[in-house]
């Protein structure tokens, strides 16, 4: 009986020790770098803000670079700020994926967010930055390409890199005249200001779009933005080629801007229903309007195409738009949609061409809607609709 009165006091005590190392143990740490990383970069975008250098290298890993930050300095911000989307830690490194949300001061209703991918060090007891780059696909911001350059109009804010300032006030200037002539066309709800980056090359505008160059190589300008933005969605960004714009004459450099201009404007009632030849053919229709030039001199290429006798046979479709390195057929897209939204303007009227863009527009699916807009605005089908094109192609370009 006392044998088995030990063994009984020795696996009581087992269990008993074996209780203690449970209750010690308990439940694994949880892991606290995701909230750590975040006051980083919190500390890090009101160091961005504050323009304080010292804070900012604070968070850099010590062999890092401030050189971005001091890029930052010419671009007015009133808003910085990062969101940590995910954390991949291994030992002392991790990779952070982000959302980079800032805006700029007296241009952007709503912050622009960019996606970014951190890379950052666990050294002597806190997280610093390593790397902070554009995440994969993501375009660049305009100040990871070098020292900005930040000329105000009176309707734009245009920021260079590698631009003298005498060059980027031309730009200013042309967008200064572009925003009232959109106004006067398209009327007044929207924010009536534009922001222009105009990068070092047809490289750096690559750069910015996240693209290819070569895809962009004829195009003067693009604008950035979500189609259908709402009254709180950022301003667009006109984005310029400055290799393509450099050859425009002045008409062309004005009718590009005022074109990219229209999108910016209209950008909130362009959705998914919204074709191609609408879009692109009003943005090019605000742009010539009051140029007092001819169908023949704004649309060569259709023009060529309606005397040797191969009129097309139907609107361009939003496939003819896409940058595949046939300038002409490019360049016939953009014309029939210019003479389309030409035909509406002289036939029905200049206020029913808005409220045609607008029904479109906010019809949100494709399905339906420029049929439904063409019926209710216009008064006719599409099959009457594109007959008219056509007899309006042969009687202005034939």
């Amino acid at each position: 009986m006392a044998g088995r009165g030990r063994a009984s006091r020795a696996g009581c005590s087992l269990v008993l020790l074996l209780g203690v190392l449970a209750g010690c143990g308990g439940p694994p740490a949880p892991d606290t770098a995701a909230a750590e990383v975040q006051r980083v970069l919190d500390r890090r975008a009101t160091a961005v803000l504050d323009r304080d250098e010292a804070a900012y290298r604070a968070t850099e890993e010590p062999s890092g670079s401030v050189t971005e930050f001091r890029r930052l300095r010419a671009v007015p911000l009133a808003a910085w700020a990062y969101h940590l989307t995910d954390l991949r830690r291994s030992g002392d490194r991790a990779t952070a994926d982000a959302e980079l949300r800032y805006r700029v001061e007296g241009y952007d209703r709503a912050p622009v967010t960019v996606a970014r991918t951190l890379r950052l060090v666990h050294d002597d007891g806190r997280w610093r930055v390593a790397s902070d780059a554009p995440a994969k696909k993501a375009g660049q911001q305009l100040w990871e390409q070098g020292a900005v350059t930040a000329v105000r109009g009176a309707h734009s804010l245009v920021l260079g890199v590698g631009q003298s300032g005498e060059r980027l006030r031309a730009y200013a200037a042309l967008a200064d005249r572009a925003v009232p002539v959109v106004s006067e066309a398209w009327g007044t709800d929207w924010a009536g200001h534009v922001v222009v980056l105009v990068p070092k090359s047809l490289e750096g505008m690559a750069g910015l779009l996240g693209a290819s160059a070569s895809g962009y190589r004829g195009i003067a300008a693009v604008t950035t933005g979500e189609a259908g933005g709402s009254a709180k969605a950022p301003a667009d960004r006109i984005i310029v080629n400055p290799e393509a714009y450099g050859v425009l004459g002045d008409l062309g450099k004005q009718v590009v801007v005022t074109h990219e201009t229209t999108h910016v404007a209209t950008r909130a009632h362009t959705t998914a229903a919204t074709p191609l030849w609408l879009s692109e053919g009003y943005a090019d229709w605000v742009g010539y309007r009051g140029s007092g030039r001819t169908a023949a001199q704004v649309a060569p290429e259709l023009q060529r195409a309606v005397l040797d006798g191969h009129p097309p046979a139907a609107l361009p479709a939003d496939g003819d738009f896409g940058f595949t390195g046939d300038a002409a057929r490019l360049a016939r897209a953009y014309e029939g949609g210019w003479m389309a939204c030409r035909l509406i303007a002289d036939r029905w009227g200049e206020v029913r061409l808005n409220d045609f863009y607008r029904a479109v527009g906010d019809h949100g699916k494709r399905a339906g809607a420029v049929e439904g807009a063409l019926r209710d605005v216009l008064g006719t089908t599409p099959e009457k609709f594109t007959g008219q094109w056509r007899t309006y192609l042969r009687t202005r370009l034939g």
